[in-house]
């Protein structure tokens, strides 16, 4: 992954018609991840038994993370619309398996698949645009936006959708809910998106499963999956012995992605472009405080509170609309100071909100401050999200920013699991005002520390 340099922006935009229908794609991705979090007590008293739900979750986040790079990589070879639609067949193939599912195994088969369509949306939609925009010389910012808003902020609409579908026609809902969206979308996208080039012949068949470099992508699955699983053992039982095999696949994709000549992820050049290396790094960090406020709240306002599913989701509408307004408002700051203001923004604002998360919600905090917080928590995703894509957009090119933002959507799903580890531990196995304290503590420190690296980065002053 090469750094490119900078050209002055061109003032017109990807059409808003191309950027609405590949991110009502993303959307999908958005609502699947988190609707899923108010059904799975009536999933488990439909299947009779709690043991092995948590995997119902887990096992979208895990095939989301695994293949979202490789989807990028795919996309760029095949063509980027071809994959974009061939992953709404999979979310559609998942949904009725979902529906269907006679045991929770094969709810779980379903998700897989889910998470495995689902991840080809986001970076298979940004290949789309940046060929789009390089091809007409518009410029992506707005198009970002749109992708933004699609993909981050609706998350925190799912649970209220998804309380509403399952309060009124049971968990099933959730599933079948998809397939009318992939079918808007597939003809949405058919007839918007340019067309891919023609597919390689047989001749070149050989030489493109080369290119794709199975192996180097077997062992960024095998590496990612070993993490993830390890990281979700840290919430219950530690499983330390996958340490050793995490660590053993990580030397054995260093090694090979260094050694081979057509790399799935060339780990030299994202070390050498330290624009991309510290921004996936500043990822890791935004998405763990995001998913401490995304995961923590919601339970807290549940227990602590003694609010229902469905009013603990319509809590979270404050996030989603100031989220929606933050990433409209981060994307015009971008245009006229950059990134480095963007990021100031954000990055302040998770400080604020986790500082007010430790010292002012409480069992006893009045309903109106507790939604003005909530509104607070609505900006640093906008801003953040806004200016860390939009500066790998910048840094990555055309040919690369489908893998680049593949591997941002892995680390943000990292972050999830790493977010699920710190409530474990801030709450001590107890959901209540001393635990949220404790991760509101944590969100602030891991705000003040994206904050202070943000004003000392070389490479953000340099841009």
């Amino acid at each position: 992954m090469t750094a490119v340099v900078e050209t002055p922006t061109p003032h017109t935009s990807v059409p808003l018609k191309l950027s609405l229908a590949l991110g009502s794609g993303t959307v999908l991705q958005a609502l699947n991840s988190s609707m899923i979090a108010v059904a799975i007590v009536p999933i488990a008293t439909y299947f009779g038994s709690s043991s092995g739900t948590a995997w119902v979750i887990s096992a979208l986040y895990i095939a989301t993370a695994v293949t979202a790079p490789a989807a990028g990589r795919l996309g760029s070879i095949l063509g980027a619309k071809r994959v974009y639609l061939a992953g709404l067949g999979l979310i559609a193939a998942g949904s009725i398996l979902g529906s269907l599912a006679p045991s929770l195994g094969w709810l779980i088969a379903a998700r897989i698949l889910l998470g495995i369509g689902t991840a080809t949306q986001y970076p298979n939609a940004m290949t789309v645009i940046r060929e789009y925009a390089d091809r007409h010389r518009t410029q992506t910012r707005s198009a970002i936006a749109t992708l933004t808003i699609c993909a981050q902020s609706v998350v925190a609409l799912g649970p209220t959708l998804g309380g509403l579908l399952v309060g009124t026609l049971g968990w099933q809902s959730i599933m079948w809910v998809n397939l009318p969206l992939v079918v808007v979308t597939a003809v949405w996208v058919f007839f918007a998106a340019p067309s891919d080039s023609a597919l390689p012949d047989r001749a070149g068949a050989a030489a493109l499963f080369k290119s794709l470099d199975p192996l180097g992508i077997g062992l960024f699955l095998a590496l990612t999956t070993s993490t993830m699983l390890f990281l979700l053992s840290l919430a219950e039982h530690a499983k330390w012995y996958l340490l050793p095999s995490t660590a053993f696949f990580a030397f054995l994709f260093v090694w090979w992605e260094r050694r081979t000549a057509s790399a799935f992820i060339d780990v030299r050049a994202v070390a050498r472009n330290r624009a991309l290396s510290m921004t996936l790094g500043r990822t890791l960090l935004t998405y763990t405080a995001f998913y401490c406020i995304f995961f923590g709240l919601p339970q807290w306002l549940q227990v602590a509170r003694g609010m229902s599913p469905i009013s603990a989701g319509l809590f979270m509408l404050p996030v989603a609309a100031i989220g929606i307004f933050a990433t409209m408002s981060a994307s015009k700051v971008y245009g006229k100071f950059g990134a480095r203001i963007t990021l100031l923004i954000g990055t302040a604002a998770l400080a604020v909100g986790g500082i007010l998360i430790a010292f002012v919600e409480s069992s006893s905090t009045p309903l109106v401050a507790l939604l003005l917080i909530a509104a607070i928590l609505g900006i640093p995703n906008g801003f953040n999200n806004m200016g860390n894509q939009n500066l790998i957009n910048s840094v990555t090119t055309s040919a690369d920013v489908g893998t680049a933002i593949g591997l941002y959507r892995t680390i943000q799903y990292i972050g999830a699991n790493l977010a699920a580890v710190v409530i474990e531990l801030t709450m001590r196995g107890t959901i209540d005002d001393a635990g949220l304290h404790r991760t509101g503590g944590t969100i602030a420190v891991i705000g003040i520390a994206l904050l202070v690296g943000v004003v000392f980065s070389r490479t953000l002053r340099s841009r």
